[in-house]
């Protein structure tokens, strides 16, 4: 099997330009075959939708929905390029859809760029923790995944969609960027349960 090495990385991205783990995440899927990974980024819609991201996208809805007979909320901002997508059926499902993976799957963040350097470097130091005595030279390959499973537990767009695990919230959000031919950002969200953090907050007595 061919290495899955940062030049065969490169050379995927320059061909599709789509992003640089979306290419390496398709390459070790293709087992290292460029031509097949070409073919599973364009399935996915990411090579087009790529090529969409520099567009602007200041169009859109803020959508709601309450779960569990009003005990979860969610708020959602996601954007698209014209006021006639946005009015779109096909565009009103997707944002359902996401607010209602974000009340089930809890996501802390949209992406790993907005998680704090000092958060992933904790984690890094506990998952080093757990691998002392294993090969040099196999920790931080042992690391690396374990972030990356981290990201995945807390970060919408690398979260397996509650309809379909077998996808991304990425990989969902970039077939439905082809699909309408504009560019579509999941731009933030808020999620709130009842109770929540109530064991955190002080508590107040009334005077006599």
């Amino acid at each position: 099997m061919p290495e899955v090495t940062s030049a065969l990385v490169k050379q995927l991205r320059e061909k599709t330009n789509a992003g640089m783990m979306d290419c390496k995440r398709a390459l070790d899927e293709a087992a290292g075959d460029l031509e097949q990974a070409e073919t599973i980024l364009r399935k996915k819609g990411i090579a087009g939708a790529s090529k969409k991201a520099s567009r602007a996208a200041k169009e859109g809805v803020v959508a709601s929905y309450i779960h569990l007979q009003g005990k979860v909320g969610v708020l959602v901002e996601i954007n698209c390029e014209t006021d006639f997508v946005a009015k779109n059926d096909n565009f009103k499902e997707f944002v359902k859809d996401i607010t209602l993976h974000i009340a089930a799957a809890n996501p802390l963040v949209v992406s790993r760029e907005q998680v704090p350097a000092a958060v992933v470097e904790k984690e890094r130091d506990i998952f080093r923790t757990q691998v002392v005595g294993k090969p040099e030279n196999i920790v931080e390959k042992i690391v690396d995944g374990k972030v990356d499973k981290f990201y995945s537990g807390i970060c919408l767009l690398e979260q397996g969609f509650i309809k379909n695990p077998d996808i991304t919230i990425k990989d969902f959000l970039n077939a439905k960027i082809s699909e309408m031919g504009e560019n579509i950002i999941i731009r933030r969200f808020v999620r709130y349960m009842v109770g929540e953090n109530l064991d955190d907050a002080p508590t107040t007595e009334s005077e006599e």
